[in-house]
């Protein structure tokens, strides 16, 4: 039962991971380097 606990935790931190470098990687695209530190300092 734990293993299964874990590597459900660790299947969501993944995805979140994921989600949130997709979206800085996109801002960066769209809107140059210089949004996404923009973008980083608030986040920050």
């Amino acid at each position: 039962m734990d293993d299964d606990d874990q590597k459900s935790c660790w299947g969501v931190t993944a995805k979140a991971v994921l989600g949130f470098l997709t979206i800085l990687l996109l801002t960066w695209l769209i809107g140059g380097g210089e949004s996404a530190a923009v973008l980083a300092s608030a986040g920050g």
